[in-house]
């Protein structure tokens, strides 16, 4: 048998309902040609799972299992498989987030979907065994844990593309503004952004965030809360490159207004997301100043594998808030959606799928 965590239909409009999490009980999978079952070992949370519960989320499943962000032992590998597949056989991998991105760099080549309760996609990483296709696993880095690699694949790729492909400022020396430091993105596009010599500043509406960030190598940080953040943010600045090459932002709201002042002439503003509003004022100002915005929404295949890459040769660990062990364990997993709903989290929440109980079953 393989359990799974879906999302259970009740009904409710769109931002009032809030669907309940649902343990399914279901048929161990057999994976078929060309395929791999993986027995997950961990899953991690995104806003994105925040959002599915409120129906907030295009393509909702209710039979899918829920996580786009996964990791687990390969366990057996179907008809068919290649000999580069099969020496996977028994090792950690990471599953790929998304399907329909193979190498395009301007955007997916046709219909694109991120795994996890979607009904554009039958995988989800809240499930005990997945079977997928060979080439939609990626190698863990041997030097993460299993939480480590789950809290990887989406938050990875999103940093990844903002920072290194949208931003084209990802080289040392270089300015960078990470908005909204604690969630998941900011933080790997923090990591990223030190390990390639950046001068990297962060915001947050936490001054413990803002320590945090500090430790991982930010240069400096002000609070969004304070009215003048952005004067703050310029006297931080060096005095030999006084304005920001680049603005990596997943809030939104009035990020143009603050940060056109500072940016230099064909600055970049690389948005990634909205959690303030699913608008953004674009001014004039920024536009007699030659300021680019730029959208970028996770990434691809190609991108994937570069970024799993880099982490493994800079050695970057991702940043775990935390860890709930058991994917029956609704009550301590519901904690982490409250986490996300208060902005409690610095890092990832991440679900250990098998609790003590069933590991000891196993031995």
């Amino acid at each position: 048998m393989s359990r799974s965590l879906t999302l259970k239909k009740i009904d409710g409009k769109p931002g009032k309902v809030y669907y309940p999490l649902q343990l399914n009980h279901n048929p161990k999978p057999v994976p078929g040609s060309g395929e791999l079952l993986i027995r997950i070992e961990a899953a991690a949370l995104n806003h994105r799972d925040h959002f599915q519960r409120q129906h907030l989320y295009p393509y909702i499943s209710f039979d899918t299992p829920l996580f786009g962000d996964g990791c687990g032992i390969v366990e057996a590998c179907g008809p068919s498989t290649s000999a580069s597949a099969q020496a996977l056989l028994g090792k950690r991998v990471i599953l790929t987030p998304s399907r329909g991105w193979a190498s395009a760099p301007d955007g997916p080549e046709g219909p694109f979907s991120t795994i996890g309760a979607s009904s554009l996609t039958t995988a989800g990483a809240g499930t005990d065994y997945l079977a997928v296709a060979e080439d939609e696993v990626e190698a863990a880095p041997e030097f993460l844990s299993a939480p480590e690699a789950a809290a990887l694949p989406i938050v990875g790729i999103t940093a990844w593309r903002a920072l290194v492909i949208k931003s084209g400022n990802a080289v040392p020396g270089r300015n960078i503004l990470i908005t909204g430091i604690g969630g998941g993105v900011a933080l790997s596009a923090l990591q990223f952004a030190v390990a390639l010599g950046c001068n990297t500043y962060v915001t947050s509406g936490s001054a413990a965030k803002l320590s945090r960030a500090k430790e991982l190598g930010a240069k400096g940080g002000v609070s969004y809360r304070d009215k003048d953040w952005d004067k703050q943010l310029a006297n931080l600045l060096p005095k030999d490159r006084p304005f920001l090459d680049a603005v990596v932002d997943g809030a939104g709201g009035d990020v143009i207004a603050r940060t056109q002042r500072i940016l230099k002439p064909g600055g970049v503003v690389s948005c990634y997301g909205m959690t303030v509003a699913p608008r953004m004022d674009w001014l004039m100002p920024a536009v007699i100043k030659n300021i680019e915005l730029r959208g970028s929404t996770m990434g691809s295949r190609v991108e994937f594998a570069d970024m799993v890459a880099f982490v493994r040769e800079k050695k970057i660990r991702p940043v775990v808030s935390r860890v709930v062990k058991g994917l029956d364990n609704l009550e301590a997993i519901e904690g982490l959606y409250d986490d996300i709903r208060e902005g409690r989290q610095f890092g990832k929440l991440v679900v250990l799928i098998a609790n003590e109980e069933r590991e000891s079953a196993k031995l």
